[in-house]
């Protein structure tokens, strides 16, 4: 191994010795990889394409002693450093220019206690994992949508997906973590242990340390549930959407319903003459009675006439994959959100219009229909401050070409900026843009839970080590 030029915390160049790097590589189970291995280009790929880092050292951690090892060499060393779990971070912060990357990626295994329905996860798991190991015993965890999603930044953000109005966000539903912290100690955060830690973790972000496990509350869910697919015209989206909008107000929980402004895709399953056309689809999962469930998906299928309907049913870990294929490894992706109280028509009126505008026909407008059980956890329970917004909104830009960047990054800003002033404030982190905002946007999106955050970071990382996932002031 040759030696490495590194980047530290305040901007300095340090040279790292071959034989520097030998002492370290004698002491982890784990690969390391710098720019003069082979494998190098494949290791520091993240998902996002417009993501393009060059770390100066990745270290591939087989388990949770080579975290150790890790976390103290880079204290050791002064070296800028960043975590990777799933590599999935629409911002990119799971990698860094010249900087280390601890990678988590290798360790994925998950365990589950069907009895207590208690199901451990290793931080690179990512969601598939989750759902492979938990339906074959009818059980979930409250996760996301896209199943090469890596579970720790989805926790570590708060966690949205089907289940979230029957079961809550995911850190609703993690009851313990391990985690290293700054000072190389491994750590079990849990009810009567480092409770503080553990409240952090439940939507704080990745600023307190590196969780080596997670432990979460499963759920009774699946095999066979029903799906709702129903694609109607754009030109009706505000009808469609404001008798939604009366119907869910209502509905049961166990219905778990995201409305997108999209383009029906160019799918040998759906008519070519329908290929690319502008619409509204409703996608949503019944997780009740399976008996009970195409009585349940019904009203969202007569709203009108649908141009085509993909409703069905459907097994549990089917859907969790449903939507892989519009968000694959190395597509360009730029991704903003904002919470609302209500959507009036001012407000439906004006995302129909910027719908019509995208510049990428595989880009979204997204609302997340909230409420349920997430709403019924306490503001001060979980840094996740927006408990009570009824809705989130993504705006999802999506494309192919580099060329294309500018437009579609220009369109996300300019429907954000315009939509705000109807929001409640703040954005769900896992959709953060670039994550290159001031301090004011995370106060905005913790709230009151900001500053306990604050005495939390400077207890268990006083000299503000991680920096790579949303910085916490100090």
């Amino acid at each position: 191994m040759e030696e490495i030029h590194l980047t530290t915390p305040n901007g300095e160049r340090i040279i790292l010795s071959a034989s520097t790097l030998e002492r370290f590589a004698s002491r982890i189970r784990g690969e390391l990889i710098s720019p003069g291995n082979g494998s190098y280009d494949e290791a520091r790929k993240l998902w996002n394409g417009m993501i393009d880092k060059k770390p100066g050292l990745i270290v591939r951690c087989s388990g949770a002693s080579d975290v150790i090892h890790s976390i103290n060499f880079a204290r050791d060393k002064n070296i800028l450093f960043t975590v990777r779990s799933g590599g999935h971070n629409v911002a990119g912060l799971a990698s860094i220019d010249d900087g280390m990357v601890i990678d988590l990626s290798k360790m994925r295994g998950v365990q589950v206690d069907p009895e207590r329905r208690r199901v451990q996860v290793q931080g690179g798991a990512i969601l598939g994992d989750v759902d492979r190991e938990t339906q074959p015993f009818g059980l979930a965890v409250p996760i996301g949508l896209v199943s090469e999603t890596g579970i720790a930044g989805l926790t570590l953000g708060g966690g949205m997906g089907w289940l979230t109005r029957s079961h809550g966000f995911t850190i609703d539903n993690l009851i313990a973590a391990d985690v290293v912290t700054a000072d190389g100690s491994f750590r079990r955060a849990q009810g009567d242990q480092n409770e503080d830690l553990l409240w952090a973790l439940k939507g704080g972000g990745g600023s307190f340390g590196v969780v080596t496990q997670f432990t979460y509350q499963a759920h009774e869910v699946g095999p066979d549930i029903w799906f709702a697919g129903p694609m109607y015209p754009l030109e009706k989206a505000e009808k469609i959407l404001t008798e939604l909008l009366e119907f869910m107000a209502t509905a049961p929980e166990e219905l778990g319903v995201l409305a997108t402004y999209w383009s029906i895709p160019r799918s040998p399953d759906i008519p070519e003459e329908l290929h690319g056309r502008p619409v509204v689809i409703l996608l949503a999962c019944y997780t009740g009675p399976f008996e009970a469930g195409e009585r349940a998906i019904l009203p969202l299928r007569e709203l009108d006439r649908p141009l085509f309907d993909l409703s069905a049913p459907m097994k549990f870990d089917q859907l969790q994959k449903f939507l892989d294929p519009d968000y694959p490894d190395g597509r360009l992706y730029y991704w903003k959100s904002l919470y609302f109280s209500k959507l009036d028509s001012r407000i439906l009126t004006q995302l129909t219009e910027h719908a019509a505008k995208r510049p990428s026909e595989i880009s979204s407008i997204d609302i997340w229909f909230l409420g349920g059980a997430s709403s019924r956890v306490h503001e001060d329970e979980t840094p996740f401050s927006h408990r009570k917004a009824g809705y989130m909104i993504a705006l999802e830009s999506n494309w192919d070409r580099p060329e294309d960047s500018e437009r579609n990054v220009s369109w996300t800003r300019d429907v954000f900026d315009q939509l705000k002033q109807y929001s409640t404030g703040g954005s769900y982190l896992n959709f953060p843009g670039f994550a290159d905002e001031d301090e004011a946007y995370l106060k905005n999106s913790y709230g009151k839970n900001f500053e306990r955050l604050v005495g939390i970071k400077k207890k268990y990382d006083p000299e503000n080590l991680f920096r790579g996932n949303f910085r916490i002031a100090q």
